[in-house]
């Protein structure tokens, strides 16, 4: 803009679009000589001279499409390009980093819920919808580099309110170019910049008192426009000894008295001096900010002072980024103390080389090690304190290689010849943009650790031997139960076979060959069970047995137990007495091997007692949250070297030649049996007097129902099947869980529910009645439940039904076997009713469906 303008015709203009600000600072001052300045000021044209030929802020107007229209001297410095590079030619998203652009419309796109394309539009979305908006930026210079800045963006309106186009000033401004005379004729360009919050704008007159106090000025400082206007000066809002100590400063420096006050804020720019400061304002309300100022003098066409014109930025940020990077000096200092001093204090040598293997820095172990001071090493070759400097230097390869090695070890070599075994472990280093540094290495003494590896091998080497004689054994061991197991069991099926014939043809026979028939049978018997007992102690050992843990009731294990060895107590002449439950007793087992382990402990108790004798069977609940059982019988007792050997496979306590039969197994299986599930086994027996063998498992709450009320709703997951009554069949051992699913069932009345103990009966049951869906315990006796869900999958028959598994085995492995072994939904105990009617009514649907 030329200063040669008409001004009168400029007064009109800018009258006609002048800042909203303005008009509210010419209601509070409204004192004729104020009005005056105030016009002599936009008068002359002297504010807009002073924004656009400053060399420190920069100023980019754009027509409503985005195509430059002004580029001033702020900018031309600041990126490179001469204004004619750029106007009519290019938008300001032709020199930002693309980068920049494609961020700020991916934000404003997610801020304001639809696209916003990347481009200039990015750049002014917000002022376009009269949002003040301010940003950071990358600018790309003419030659390539990049400009960090922080833009405010204004749209420029005419006095019809619409946009002619768009205002970006940067922070880094400190020159104007001439902004477009048509931008000027209408006003936009000034009410841009007195409009910003983001800048103090603060214009005087020559004496000093404020004629215009922009919206910035009033947000940075507090006052309100009428507060200051025609009232203060600059200096009154300014910190009175920063005034002292600037006017000192500038008295010594241009060799005359300046008084402190608002002469020492502007005589530089009174001088024709370009100003730039840094000076601490006073708000309204008392606080304190650090602002940077830029001063400028206002002049009138014959180039007279008129007033003067400070913009201010807040350098809150930067005092604050100051303070911390002197704290951050100071840590560095003490890091650097503190990693020395851990350097210094490692009990291994170390040191550190660059990529080359070139020694940086060392310990004090590291020059003991040597029998060399630190400059000596620093600087040398790594390799050459090695007596092996080959393997060295291909130890520092092979770090750079693999960025970290441990335990590689070498022989260190001092001075005066000494050599010690180290073991090297080191890793690569690098600065703060991951550029490669070089090595850390520590060295440590092995010497004694190598003798003591010697020991240990020779002592291994002992060891293996002993294990490969051992192992040879056990393997050879069982191979031959294998192979005598196959070998006995042949011929044993024919010898039970034909006996139990003949036996049934008893009247054939004479008592003789009857009698005969009997022992043999007896010994059949005897023999199959020590061939059982001898492959399940087998079994137990090689972790071949699968345990299933559940609830299960005390009372009705003991009640089945009781049942089952009662024939044999009476024909030994033996009492026995069971204990009565007055509250439920649950434990955390299997319910097969805990009935075999009460069973060999029953079966024992009476072989070894007394005739007449009594055994006891009693359980107590532990502090310990285990239940123990306890079978006391009135038998002749052990000594205490029966004691230590009792849990000895094959081995009976001397009753080999008594008159009992038996292998010398079964104790042995039920204590792996015991400690398998959890629990501990053990006896106590005073000879002459009786035994009492216990064995304790961790208690369990009883299985209960996740949630049946006395009168159940019917909800959307629980409603049953509505078509019609339908058979469902509950394949499982333990009658705890039977009558848990019983009461389910109970509560509908179009489910009719059968069951079956075993796998085997499972599977006839299901071929009988053709249920519509079967329930299936996967840890079944015999047969397991996977077992007989695929042989019902293969039968043509029941192919169609689906089988739903339903085990305490809870484990995500568990349930994806489970799911991979074919059942149409695995359930997990204790049982959530919601989710059993759910896969319930799922299972039927399923079935209806592969049915039609």
């Amino acid at each position: 803009m030329s200063k040669d303008v008409d001004n009168k015709a400029l007064l009109k203009l800018t009258e006609q679009a002048a800042p909203e600000p303005i008009p509210k600072a010419e209601q509070v001052a409204d004192s004729q000589p104020g009005k005056r300045r105030k016009k002599a000021l936009l008068k002359a044209g002297a504010l807009e001279n002073a924004i656009l030929t400053s060399a420190k802020f920069s100023f980019i107007a754009t027509d409503a499409e985005g195509i430059i229209q002004v580029f001033n001297i702020g900018s031309e410095h600041m990126l490179g390009y001469a204004a004619n590079d750029v106007i009519d030619k290019m938008s300001p998203d032709m020199i930002s980093s693309p980068e920049d652009v494609t961020s700020r419309s991916d934000e404003l796109s997610l801020e304001f819920g639809f696209s916003i394309g990347p481009g200039f539009e990015s750049l002014v979305y917000k002022a376009s919808r009269g949002i003040e908006d301010i940003y950071e930026l990358t600018y790309i210079r003419k030659d390539g580099s990049r400009l960090p800045a922080i833009v405010s963006v204004t749209a420029l309106r005419d006095e019809g309110d619409t946009i002619i186009g768009y205002l970006l000033i940067s922070s880094d401004n400190t020159a104007r170019k001439e902004a477009e005379e048509e931008l000027l004729r209408v006003g936009a360009l000034q009410r841009a910049i007195f409009n910003s919050e983001n800048f103090s704008s603060i214009a005087t007159d020559a004496k000093g008192v404020v004629q215009i106090f922009n919206v910035g000025a009033e947000h940075m400082l507090g006052y309100q426009a009428g507060d200051v206007v025609n009232k203060l000066t600059p200096a009154e809002i300014s910190d009175p000894q920063e005034l002292i100590v600037r006017a000192a400063a500038l008295s010594a420096e241009l060799g005359e008295v300046i008084t402190p006050g608002f002469e020492a804020l502007v005589f530089k720019a009174s001088r024709g001096i370009e100003d730039i400061y840094e000076l601490t304002y006073i708000r309204k309300d008392g606080s304190r900010f650090p602002a940077i100022v830029s001063v400028t003098a206002l002049r009138d066409a014959q180039n007279e002072i008129i007033g003067y014109l400070l913009i201010g930025t807040d350098n809150t940020a930067r005092k604050a980024s100051e303070e911390d990077q002197q704290q951050l000096s100071q840590r560095l200092r003490d890091n650097q103390f503190y990693t020395r001093s851990l350097f210094e204090s490692n009990v291994d040598a170390i040191m550190t080389t660059d990529p080359s293997g070139i020694i940086t820095d060392v310990n004090r172990q590291m020059e003991e090690l040597t029998d060399s001071t630190r400059y000596e090493l620093i600087g040398s070759p790594f390799k050459k304190f090695f007596t092996n400097p080959d393997l060295a230097e291909a130890g520092i390869k092979l770090v750079l290689f693999k960025k970290k090695i441990t335990n590689y070890e070498l022989e260190v070599v001092s001075r005066i010849g000494k050599q010690t075994a180290v073991s090297f472990n080191a890793t690569t280093f690098y600065d703060r943009d991951r550029k490669l540094q070089g090595v850390f290495a520590a060295a440590r003494d092995i010497t004694e650790r190598k003798l003591l590896d010697l020991a240990l091998q020779e002592k291994n080497s002992e060891l293996e031997s002993a294990r490969l004689i051992a192992d040879k054994a056990n393997l050879a061991k069982s191979e031959f139960l294998s192979s005598m197991s196959h070998e006995l069991r042949s011929p044993l099926n024919a010898i039970l076979g034909f006996a139990q014939l003949m036996e049934s043809d008893s009247a054939t026979l004479s008592p003789t060959h009857q009698e005969g028939v009997e022992q043999i049978l007896e010994a059949g018997w005897h023999l199959l069970k020590l061939i059982n007992e001898i492959l399940d102690l087998a079994k137990v050992e090689s972790g071949q047995i699968t345990i299933s843990q559940e609830p299960v009731s005390l009372a009705e294990v003991l009640r089945e137990c009781q049942t089952m060895i009662e024939p044999q107590a009476q024909e030994n002449n033996i009492h026995l007495i069971f204990p009565t439950f007055a509250t439920p007793s649950f434990v955390r087992a299997d319910r097969t091997r805990i009935k075999q382990v009460l069973l060999n402990l029953l079966s024992n108790a009476i072989k070894y007692n007394s005739d007449p004798g009594e055994i006891e069977v009693s359980y107590r609940e532990l502090g310990s949250g285990n239940v123990r059982v306890s079978i006391m019988d009135t038998g002749i007792g052990l000594s205490a070297d029966q004691l230590e050997q009792l849990f000895v496979p094959f081995n009976r306590l001397g009753q080999d030649e008594g008159s009992e039969q038996g292998t010398g197994i079964g104790l042995v299986v039920a204590k792996r049996l015991v400690e398998l599930m959890g629990g501990a086994i053990g006896v106590d027996s005073t000879v002459g007097e009786g035994s009492v063998f216990w064995f304790e498992l961790p208690s369990s709450a009883a299985p209960e129902l996740s949630a049946i009320d006395d009168e159940p709703e019917q909800t959307a997951a629980t409603k049953p099947y509505e078509h019609h009554p339908y058979t469902l069949l509950y394949v499982e051992d333990n009658p705890a869980n039977l009558r848990l699913v019983e009461q389910i069932a109970a509560r509908h009345t179009e489910i009719k529910m059968l069951s079956a103990e075993d796998g085997v009966q499972g599977v006839e049951l299901a071929r009988q009645v053709l249920p519509e869906v079967i329930l299936m315990d996967v840890n079944l006796p015999g047969m397991s439940g996977t077992e007989a869900m695929h042989i019902l999958h293969e039968d043509p028959l029941t192919a169609h039904i689906p089988v739903i598994a339903i085990s305490a085995n809870a484990m995500p492995h568990d349930i994806e076997r489970g799911m991979k072994a074919g059942f149409f939904r695995y359930i997990t105990k204790p049982i959530k009713v919601d989710e059993l009617m759910d896969v319930l009514n799922q299972a039927l649907k399923y079935g209806q469906s592969i049915v039609r």
